[in-house]
This record gives C-alpha cells, structure tokens and sequence, in this order.
C-alpha cells in the first residue's frame, strides 16, 4: 500500500502547459520555423492515410489511385479548414462586430492555428471527388474507406491545439485539468494565474480514437456502401463534439436559433448529425441494384466488365462461395440429383472396359463420357 501511495504522489495532479512549441531551421536568409502545431496535423494526415490506404486496397480500388485522389483532397481541405475558422471566429482578422480594425494577414498563417474541421471536410470532399473522376472510382466507396482515416488524423492533429495552449475548456479542479501559462494571449483575462481548465482537446481526441474503433467494428460486421459508413462518421463526431464545443471559452461567433445563443460551431454540428442521421435512413432504405464496385460504370478493368454489363442487364450474377465450389459441391449429390458427374471422375464401367473399347449406349445415357477409353484414368486437366 505504502508503495501504491508513493506512486500516486507522484502522478501529477495536472497537465502541464507544454515548454515546447516547435523549432528553428536555419538558412542562408533566415530561419524558418517548424511549429508544433503544423507537425500534429502533418501526422494527422500520415496516419490517417496510412488507415486509407489499407481500406482502400482492400476494397479491390486501382492501385496507387488513393495517392492520385488525396493531392486533391488535402489542399482542398486545409483551404476549406482555414476559411470556415475565419468565419466562424472573424474578430482577430476583420475586428470585434466587422469593423475594420482586425488584421487580414493573419488568414494565411495557419501554423498559428486555426482549421475548422467542417470547411475541411466540405472542400476536401470537393477535392476528392476531382481525384475519384480523374481515377475513374465512385467518391462514396472512397469516403467510406476514408472514414475511419479521417477520424484516426482529427484524433492526431488536435495536439495542436495543446502545444499553441488554445481552445481548452472552463476552469476546473479536476486531476486532469490542463495548466496555461498566465503570460499567454489565450489565458482568460482576470482569472488566477494557478487557474487549471478542462483539456478539450484530449476530450476530443480521446472520443475520436474510440470512434476509430467504433466504426472499424461496425464496418466489419455490417458491411458498409453508398457512403453510410461516412455518415455514420459525421453523426459520430458531431455527437461528441456539441459536447465538447460547448465547454470551450475561447472567442467564437455566436448565433441565436430558437431562443438560444450559442457558438455557431455547436449549431453547426447538431445540424450535421441531423442532415447525416437523414443521409443514413434514406441510403440503407434504397434498394441496391448495381453491383458493389468502386469503379465508376464503364472504367471498371476488362476482368469485371463483363460480370458488371450481366448485372445491368438483369441477369443473376452470383459470388462464388470461397469455402466449397459448385463442382464439388455437385459431386457430394446422389447420382439422381446430381444432373452430371465431372469427367475427372473415372465410372466403373470405363475402369471395366477392356483397351482400345467403347463405352456402351448405357454408359453414354447415364450421362457419362463418350469419349473412348485408352486404358489409362481419365486426366485432370480435363475437369472444367
């Protein structure tokens, strides 16, 4: 016991404020400096790729065509990110209430935070859906491989926010309240400077990392097409993040609907889980009548054209059973249900025929080979 209280005593009763924000490259002009911030997000999206990739492929896509769809996707989506920040939170770049006295070249400075996740996942599906035309593959197989990706890089990128000691919580006395240092442009005004705050951004990575596992689980056993996986990941995300949005206290553009007044992040998100909730209903309501494929109809390779072009036209096209084949599975019937026997198998007539003979009439109505025996097994290359 005396030891598990010395090993507590040791555990902090906060999380600290980090001491490192990034590094300096020199150069011949300067030096460039490498922010925190910029890494969290740029391991975001290895990881989340990473996740991408090996759903993707599994998923039968073109080789190399996730790489051709995400040089779309990404610039797109830190473009869409940084806009919908601007207007979501608009004072430090056009003033309090648009008047001017702002400063319009913050907007391009992204390694000092600020991507909102919506204006990112609105242009960077405008991306993706270029590179899924340009690759000849359907943009909903391709959010649906993405989705759990897309979840795996927000849970990642959000230690930004942690290493530019923004966007955390209200105060708290909880063991896991986050420390900000009391010189910092983001700490509250007026407020004690040992004052701890609830750590959104590990609220949110952490509801994150378990929607990972979440969507995995339900991909596996349901199966998921036509997108519904991907709106499961917004109903998903908005769920936590109305939550977590509204313990926050940094400046945010406030709206009024119904008589309430809150951030216009958390009416965004409830409308989002709203609309994709509808999304969801209505694509698993629709009946599938085309074959699951992630190409687009007519870029599929030569191999599936032909089981595609039978499925257009009506004809029952069945997946092979990967356990038994029809051949064997016509062998393991009696013979007056089995309608034909392969000619690998060799009859007792046709192993009582002397050399160099014929089969009878009888052999030949019986649905056996009429072919004429040569005194050796029939062979196995002759099975279809």
């Amino acid at each position: 016991m005396q030891i598990l209280l010395q090993a507590a005593a040791l555990v902090p009763a906060s999380i600290p404020s980090p001491d490192w924000s990034g590094f300096d490259i020199p150069l011949p002009w300067g030096t460039l400096r490498i922010h925190a911030y910029a890494l969290c997000i740029l391991a975001g999206i290895v990881v989340g790729l990473w996740l991408t990739s090996v759903r993707w492929a599994k998923r039968g896509a073109p080789e190399g065509s996730v790489w051709d769809i995400v040089v779309w996707a990404i610039p797109f989506g830190i473009i869409g990110g940084r806009l919908y920040h601007v207007v979501s939170s608009p004072d430090a770049y056009f003033g309090p209430g648009f008047d001017g006295t702002g400063d319009l070249s913050l907007i391009p400075q992204i390694q000092r935070g600020g991507l909102g996740i919506w204006g990112a996942v609105v242009l960077g599906a405008v991306g993706a859906w270029i590179g899924c035309r340009r690759s000849g593959v359907k943009l909903s197989a391709f959010l649906d491989a993405a989705a759990p990706g897309l979840l795996l890089a927000q849970a990642v990128g959000r230690w930004g926010n942690y290493f530019n000691q923004e966007l955390f919580g209200g105060p708290t006395t909880l063991p896991w309240g986050l420390q900000i240092d009391a010189d910092n442009p983001n700490f509250p005004a007026g407020t004690p400077a040992d004052t701890l705050f609830h750590p959104t951004f590990l609220y949110e990575s952490l509801w994150n990392l378990a929607g990972v596992v979440l969507l995995l689980a339900l991909d596996r056993k349901f199966n998921f097409r036509r997108s519904r996986l991907f709106w499961l990941y917004a109903m998903y995300y908005t769920l936590g993040r109305v939550w977590i949005e509204a313990m926050r206290i940094d400046d945010a553009e406030q709206i009024e609907l119904f008589g309430i007044t809150t951030r216009l992040n958390v009416w965004t998100s409830i409308f989002v889980f709203l609309a994709a909730l509808v999304a969801f209903i209505l694509l698993g309501m629709k009946k599938r009548t085309e074959r699951d494929s992630v190409y687009l109809p007519g870029r599929e390779p030569e191999k599936l054209a032909a089981p595609a072009e039978a499925a257009a036209a009506g004809d029952d096209v069945r997946d092979p059973d990967p356990v038994v084949s029809d051949s064997e599975s016509r062998d393991n019937l009696p013979d007056n249900q089995n309608g034909s026997r392969r000619a690998s198998v060799p009859t007792e007539e046709a192993a009582a025929a002397p050399a160099g003979s014929t089969p009878g009439p009888d052999a030949t109505a019986s649905g056996k080979s009429g072919s004429t025996a040569t005194g050796t097994a029939p062979e196995a290359g002759a099975t279809k």
